[in-house]
């Protein structure tokens, strides 16, 4: 008895200590309690512990709260950005609705509403599409036109899907989608013809293919759709025709195929492979895996949670103050958190943030967001500015310096100081001049040539002063890859694709 009163006092005299922290049961009030303090002020909870990290029991007091986040943070799925890419009509937007069907984000009622919808459009095969597809413009031309985007769950992964348009004239809106990807999931149709046209020069196929590359996206899964069409009846010969002609334009794009790709077959519309690997009764030679267990094996690098906060901004809208969204492409935003917009240097407060729907306290890279701030008017924001901490800002430039591989110039056209083109780095799009060419690349070694250039042609490699007309913001792709990587187009075509190397 007497050992049981001695522990009893112990307790009550550090629980006076410690603010009633005894154990476990009894830190969740406490823990409820500080998170009413954050919200009041976020700055209370931070200090003692920066300032009085020595003395051990203000570190218990301060520590348990901030200990659940992290398990919380660790024991929450993985969070990975697919962007769906690849010429128009091979499926994108139906393999994405089926997705969404198969991991149970839309209920029976709606799809059959979307039948009905299609069928009076006399577009039958197009209802799963309209999952994706939400405007009224895209349902009656049948094309995507917007980035499209969804989410679901895998046992491992919580997935954005981005559904791109494949139509040539939308191509910048698939850039702005595929720079937020993480991996890229390239559909393209088996029936006769399709693949061909798609795949041929001027088709969207190859464009996107570079494109993708160049604005990071690592992982590339090919899908190739409609493997149920009559006129493929997933036909191994087909199959492997495609795979033998992607195969060495992927490497040219830059992948590696035998680390970063992958081929599957699949259909869309009826979701063989999807969910579940493909019955062998109707695909006797595939025993691969299907798209959902592709995607959760796919690795991806990590970023890190404790660098430099950095997220462009692809939207911002007014809702009870500003709200702005993007990807965070590096660090961690927080509740209360002084950030700046940069390049205007608007210094600005963390309201709230919100993945998809739910409210976060904080939020680490890699994640899609809504960010709630204060100091800042919505129209004082542009989408191609970038949130990012206060200690070390990122570069705001008007003329950097950066690595070019130019694909194809329009009509033979030479390039040389004075060419003018659309610049695309993540989300900024602004115009720029070719200021100075200073040397071209030799393709074999990869290293400069001393000789001074005047204008190269298609295909070639070159470094270059590049000049826009507003203040963008950037970073040296070997800082931030994700923040240096760009493309060049003019007249509705990419010309070329680059990196910026300095600032």
């Amino acid at each position: 008895m007497d050992i049981e009163e001695e522990i009893r006092s112990l307790q009550l005299d550090s629980a006076e200590e410690s603010n009633g922290l005894v154990n476990p049961e009894d830190g969740k009030p406490e823990e409820v309690d500080k998170s009413t303090k954050i919200d009041e002020d976020p700055k209370q909870e931070v200090q003692p512990q920066l300032v009085q990290a020595d003395e051990p029991k203000v570190k218990d007091k301060e520590t348990p709260p901030v200990k659940d986040e992290k398990d919380d943070l660790e024991m929450k799925k993985r969070h990975v950005n697919v962007v769906f890419i690849g010429h128009v009509d091979a499926g994108k937007s139906t393999t994405g609705g089926q997705i969404l069907f198969l991991s149970g984000q839309v209920d029976e009622r709606t799809i059959q509403k979307y039948e009905k919808e299609a069928k009076d459009k006399s577009r039958e095969s197009w209802y799963m599409a309209y999952i994706m597809d939400t405007n009224e413009e895209e349902r009656v031309k049948g094309k995507t036109v917007e980035v499209g985007r969804a989410h679901f769950e895998t046992e491992k992964t919580r997935f954005t899907i981005l559904d791109a348009p494949g139509h040539k004239s939308y191509v910048p809106n698939m850039i702005s989608g595929a720079s937020q990807a993480d991996i890229g999931v390239l559909v393209i149709s088996a029936r006769k013809g399709e693949f061909e046209t798609g795949y041929e020069k001027g088709g969207q196929t190859r464009e996107h293919v570079q494109l993708a590359k160049t604005l990071g996206v690592a992982k590339l899964l090919v899908v190739v759709n409609k493997m149920d069409e009559p006129t493929v009846q997933w036909s191994k010969e087909r199959y492997d025709e495609i795979e033998s002609k992607m195969i060495p334009f992927l490497k040219q794009s830059g992948y590696n195929v035998k680390k970063d790709v992958l081929f599957l077959p699949l259909s869309g519309l009826n979701g063989a492979n999807i969910q579940t690997r493909v019955d062998r009764s109707i695909c006797p030679w595939w025993d691969g895996p299907c798209l959902f267990e592709a995607l959760d094996s796919v690795e991806l690098p990590t970023r890190d949670p404790q660098a430099a906060f950095r997220m462009p901004i692809i939207d911002k809208f007014k809702d009870m103050g500003t709200v702005v969204m993007g990807k965070v492409e590096s660090g961690t935003a927080r509740e209360g958190d002084s950030l700046l917009v940069m390049p205007n240097k608007d210094h600005v407060k963390v309201v709230a943030i919100f993945i998809d729907e739910d409210r976060v306290k904080r939020a680490g890279p890699g994640e899609n967001l809504r960010i709630r701030l204060s100091g800042v008017e919505e129209e004082d924001i542009l989408s191609g500015f970038v949130l990012s901490c206060v200690e070390s800002p990122i570069p705001a430039v008007t003329e950097f310096v950066a690595q070019l591989q130019i694909l194809e110039l329009l009509d033979n056209a030479i390039f040389t100081a004075g060419y003018k083109a659309v610049l695309h780095i993540h989300s900024v799009v602004e115009e720029c001049e070719i200021v100075e060419l200073l040397h071209q690349i030799d393709p074999k070694t990869r290293k400069p040539i001393k000789k001074k250039v005047l204008f190269v042609k298609s295909g070639a490699g070159v470094v270059c002063r590049v000049q826009v007309s507003n203040t963008i913001c950037i970073e040296t792709f070997s800082r931030f890859p994700q923040l240096g990587r760009f493309t060049l187009r003019t007249e509705g075509r990419t010309i070329a694709v680059g990196k910026v190397t300095g600032l």
